[in-house]
């Protein structure tokens, strides 16, 4: 038997060796290297030991970043803040007592003129309270108090009543046609007008919209009518909401987002396009980049006020403008992961918390715009270094939030340069919360019909909210110009806004 090649033995060893012996040196060596064989590929399978606990403390530390979020680090509403969330640092002590401060004006309720007062109830005293004596006259200037009181409500029927009168001359059964004013279905304009109010103003259900109508208005409703009055009200809204969704595409800035609803137990998306002075909600099937480009048009060509949800990245992020809110949340999700992260995290909050000292400011009329810029010109520079830092971290998320955050760099800054655009997208965030209790309360809508209903009352109440405009007049007054075949009243503003109401 020939000595194998790999023993550490030479030839003249070998020779006297055994033929027994030298079987068994044979066998022992195919096995050793059989065994080192399998050793090598497991080797190459398992990551040595040290590899696996890098990896098990790298996925323990999302894990626990997951465990840890809340509002104030994500996209999470405070509603689903865990109990455990610390509460929100408070602010600063003033020294200052609570409540109205010495020469604050009040707001008291303003008294009623002679003219609205319905009835006077004179109070005098009878006899002097020293002598008794009795007294007589009126005083010319008593100390007046007003209680306003609601009277009770009872609904007005109205019954139409159709004559069919036979001609005397020829015999013809002459039937008069009903008037255009009278409403089709059971109710009136302003019957349907409350009905689409409790539901799209306050947000009730249809079962609190049936107790609602019958306890304040003593107005039997069956459960059933109430969506069939909302259909009617969608119909008086259709085309003034139509004319609200052309206006807001034609104004230079418009803040989106969206937010999740149910159609029959689908998932839908509810979306938002809000600017100073009109609102306009769409109900879409998804949140993706084609429902984004349908909200806000494809010939749309002003700036978009977001977040940085990556349906909006078709943009050019010159006509962008990232919300300033969201971006603390992720500043303070990197504050709080430790490391190279955290100094990064907290040097960026402390930008950010800079930049609203100063825009405030801007708002209040003591900075002007042009030294507002001035001033923004070294946290721009600080910020975009700190993110460049941060884009080179070893913490893998950091990193590519950073990274990420530098894609749309141009449009961290769009409200320090261009008039109307605000740091924050709070201006969509706010109606959109309503939004949300009312899915919450009423579990979404049961047809597509109901969705209508829902985007048109929502984009007719916000919008009407925004101009100071009563929202129980404008519906009536929709719902009556429906029953008689007219155009509801527009939704578009004929003055400058008042300012947006939440």
């Amino acid at each position: 038997m020939d000595r194998p090649p790999e023993l550490p033995i030479t030839d003249e060893d070998w020779t006297h060796t055994p033929p027994a012996v030298r079987v068994v040196v044979v066998v022992l060596g195919q096995q050793v290297q059989a065994l080192q064989g399998q050793v090598q590929a497991l080797q190459g399978q398992v990551p040595p030991l040290q590899q696996q606990v890098e990896d098990l403390q790298a996925e323990v530390a999302k894990l626990r970043e997951r465990l840890g979020q809340n509002s104030r680090n994500s996209s999470r509403p405070p509603s689903q803040d865990p109990p455990a969330t610390p509460p929100r640092p408070p602010r600063p002590a003033t020294g200052r007592r609570r409540g109205g401060q010495p020469g604050h004006r009040g707001h008291g309720r303003t008294p009623q003129p002679a003219g609205a007062v319905q009835r006077v109830v004179p109070v005098r005293p009878d006899t002097c309270a020293t002598c008794g004596a009795l007294l007589l006259g009126a005083d010319p200037q008593p100390v007046c108090h007003q209680v306003t009181e609601l009277p009770p409500v009872q609904p007005v029927v109205v019954e139409y009543q159709r004559h069919t009168l036979t001609c005397l001359a020829c015999g013809t059964a002459n039937q008069a046609p009903w008037p255009v004013a009278m409403p089709p279905g059971s109710f009136g304009p302003r019957a349907q007008a409350t009905v689409g109010y409790l539901s799209g103003r306050l947000g009730l259900s249809q079962r609190d919209v049936q107790e609602t109508m019958a306890a304040l208005f003593h107005l039997a409703l069956g459960l059933g009518t109430v969506p069939a009055v909302e259909q009617q009200v969608s119909a008086a809204l259709a085309h003034p909401v139509q004319a609200a969704q052309t206006y807001v595409r034609q104004q230079p800035v418009n803040n989106v987002d969206e937010t999740s609803w149910r159609e029959s137990r689908v998932r839908i998306w509810l979306w938002i396009n809000t600017t100073p002075a009109v609102t306009v909600f769409t109900l879409l099937a998804g949140r993706g980049a084609a429902q984004a480009r349908q909200v806000l048009g494809a010939d749309f060509a002003g700036i978009v006020g977001s977040d940085r949800y990556a349906a909006y990245n078709w943009l050019d992020p010159r006509r962008r403008a990232l919300c300033w809110a969201h971006l603390e949340r992720d500043f303070q999700a990197l504050g709080e992961r430790g490391g190279e992260s955290a100094r990064v995290g907290q040097a960026l909050l402390e930008q950010s918390g800079q930049m609203f000292h100063r825009w405030y400011q801007v708002k209040a009329g003591t900075l002007s715009r042009a030294d507002f810029q001035t001033q923004m010109a070294p946290i721009r520079t600080r910020v975009g270094a700190l993110l460049r830092a941060g884009a080179l971290v070893t913490h893998d998320k950091t990193r590519h939030t950073c990274a990420n955050i530098l894609k749309l760099e141009p449009a961290l800054w769009t409200f320090v340069f261009v008039e109307g655009v605000e740091p924050t997208n709070n201006g969509a965030e706010r109606p959109l919360r309503r939004a949300v209790l009312w899915r919450r309360k009423s579990f979404g809508t049961q047809s597509a019909a109901g969705s209508r209903f829902v985007e048109r009352v929502l984009t007719a109440v916000t919008t009407l909210r925004q101009q100071r405009r009563d929202v129980l007049d404008y519906l009536t007054a929709a719902c009556e110009a429906s029953v008689q075949g007219l155009t509801s009243p527009s939704l578009l503003p004929v003055s400058p806004p008042g300012g947006a109401i939440a």
